[in-house]
């Protein structure tokens, strides 16, 4: 009998999801508890510094701490500056926009990866692919509804933030040519931690965490990991076309996590949106699945 069929493989992928989606919404809220303390640069200074000690921890224990190179340090750097700006935005657009709206955007990502990717990595813009990013665009107007409100600082950053995590992606995937994961997560923690000290230190003040702050920030440092290897991991067992539907549940319980711990109303252009964008996303992964 054989113990890796398709269907357990199947059932184990989405196992690794939801673990992937509690560790997204754990860091949103976790997000939101040290707003009041901390600003965006030192949440990911102190996010970062956890890291570091996470990913020599894990290398060492698994001796790959000698996968470390300083061989493309320029993807390197333009990934991390992409990401530091995506996290930054996002964690920003957490604490003053509702939960759900903020998810909402976030499923913009893939949508902008396709029309990165043919710059970045040579990748063919498909018919399929067009069409999903005009459909992704027409999802965000209508959660931004521009014209209907002033578009809020915290819209503004959400959707910003997709872009830079679609650009994060695009100079992961172009690293994973040459570099083995130990690699890309030591230089990720390591430079987001040097962009975090910068702008946080800039105005002379770097506020120390509290014992309000601290357990937050250590549940902020491990779950951006965890969801991170728990994706990586899905993606590895089951092929996209039906790990990321999975990912998309994460909204309705974000929204949920918004009106029971926030009192944050769900509103139905948001669910309007996200269904566009959501089944945008769908459309582009199941002509990919076809060739």
């Amino acid at each position: 009998m054989n113990r890796s069929s398709p269907r357990s493989q199947t059932l184990t992928a989405a196992l690794w999801m939801i673990g992937a989606i509690a560790s997204f919404s754990a860091m949103a809220v976790a997000g939101r508890a040290v707003s009041f303390e901390l600003d965006t640069f030192e949440l990911m200074t102190y996010r970062s510094l956890i890291g570091i000690v996470i990913v020599l921890s894990v290398a060492a224990m698994a001796g790959t701490l000698g996968q470390i190179t300083r061989r493309h340090m320029g993807w390197h750097l333009v990934r991390n500056i992409s990401h530091f700006t995506g996290q930054n935005l996002w964690f920003f657009a957490v604490t003053v926009i509702p939960l759900a709206q903020v998810f909402a955007l976030e499923f913009t990502s893939p949508l902008w990866v396709t029309l990165l990717a043919p710059i970045f990595l040579a990748e063919r813009l498909t018919r399929a692919r067009a069409f999903a990013a005009i459909m992704g665009f027409i999802g965000i107007l209508i959660i931004a509804r521009p014209g209907v409100d002033s578009l809020s600082p915290g819209v503004i950053a959400a959707a910003l933030s997709a872009i830079c995590f679609a650009g994060s992606a695009v100079f992961t995937r172009r690293l994973t040519r040459d570099e083995t994961i130990t690699c890309i997560l030591f230089w990720l923690t390591v430079m987001q931690a040097v962009f975090g000290l910068i702008c946080a230190g800039f105005d002379g003040d770097i506020t120390l965490p509290s014992a309000v702050t601290a357990p937050w920030l250590l549940l902020i440092g491990c779950a951006g990991l965890v969801a991170h290897f728990c994706l990586t991991k899905a993606l590895s067992m089951a092929p996209a076309t039906v790990v990321i539907p999975v990912d998309f549940t994460r909204l309705p319980l974000i929204a949920l996590i918004g009106a029971l711990f926030y009192n944050e109303p769900f509103e139905v252009w948001v669910a309007v949106g996200a269904i566009i964008i959501i089944g945008a996303n769908l459309v582009n992964l199941r002509a990919e699945s076809r060739g």
